[in-house]
């Protein structure tokens, strides 16, 4: 795990308190969960985008990719920050790219935003949560039809919903920064419960 001490403690904190909530939430893929994330409002703080960026670029680093991307919008404010840190800390930089949901067919054209991964260079990709894993999954099978070596997938949480099992039997291996059940513990150090629903 790349985060420790205070600043894993400050991102869970970041997490319970603005994105994890506990209730009944009709998901993006039509199921219903107990559970909702929006890793944005983690994401798009600044002490979260940095300390998110610093993770995943530890991830990079260790996995030697070159490029991280993923699917249009959750990854949009991931691979920045890792892009960012990547040029603040002396090391190589590290490229970002994102897939859009769709072939854009005026201007340049494409199936992705920013430079676009070349044959053969290793790439990861990342997206906020895991759920069953379609998302990445399908921007995977883009990034791989351009040609590019796919190392892993990054995810800020796995939701432990079976997410990470079609990841691994499609033959990623996949790294998360914390899981459902380190959000329900309280993480390391016992952050506290998670907040409830709000109501409306």
């Amino acid at each position: 795990m790349a985060l420790l001490g205070d600043d894993r403690r400050t991102l869970l904190r970041l997490m319970l308190d603005r994105a994890f909530r506990v209730g009944d939430f009709l998901l993006t893929s039509g199921r219903r969960s107990p559970y909702y994330f929006d890793g944005r409002l983690v994401t798009l703080d600044p002490v979260g985008a940095l300390l998110v960026g610093r993770t995943l670029l530890e991830f990079a680093r260790e996995d030697k990719v070159e490029m991280v991307g993923g699917p249009t919008l959750g990854a949009d404010p991931m691979v920045t920050a890792v892009a960012l840190c990547s040029a603040l800390d002396g090391g190589p930089r590290v490229g970002a790219f994102i897939v859009r949901k769709g072939l854009k067919e005026h201007g340049a054209g494409g199936e992705f935003a920013g430079p676009p991964p070349h044959p053969g260079q290793p790439v990861a990709l990342v997206d906020d949560a895991l759920t069953s894993g379609g998302s990445l999954l399908a921007a995977a099978e883009r990034v791989a039809a351009a040609g590019a070596k796919i190392v892993a997938l990054y995810t800020l949480l796995d939701r432990e919903e079976g997410g990470r099992e079609h990841v691994e039997a499609a033959g990623y291996s996949l790294r998360a920064i914390f899981t459902r059940t380190e959000l329900l513990a309280g993480g390391d150090g016992g952050a506290g419960d998670p907040p409830p629903a709000r109501a409306g």
